[in-house]
């Protein structure tokens, strides 16, 4: 399956359970991968709840294709294992 359509799946999910410590984390490794920009960054930092931050992460990144989907992806499952096996992700 291909990752975009793999976050479509799980992305309910992702919005209700990923930790704000987690969410801070990937967003900072889609910076240093170049998946986001920093101006993006700084839109998604300026919502308030974490609901919206994650609904505005998982959004982006999918409409940002396969390759930005697979990075997101890879990373949840290096830093939050258990979540992203709640999820039903793995690499």
């Amino acid at each position: 399956m291909f990752a975009h359509r793999r976050l479509l799946d799980v992305r309910a999910s992702f919005i209700d359970g990923v930790s704000e410590p987690v969410l801070k984390s990937l967003l900072d490794h889609l910076l240093e991968k170049k998946v986001i920009a920093e101006c993006e960054i700084d839109d998604i930092k300026g919502i308030w709840s974490k609901s919206d931050k994650a609904r505005s992460v998982i959004d982006l990144v999918r409409n940002k294709g396969e390759a930005a989907s697979s990075i997101m992806i890879e990373f949840l499952c290096e830093k939050d294992p258990f979540f992203s096996e709640h999820l039903g992700l793995n690499i």
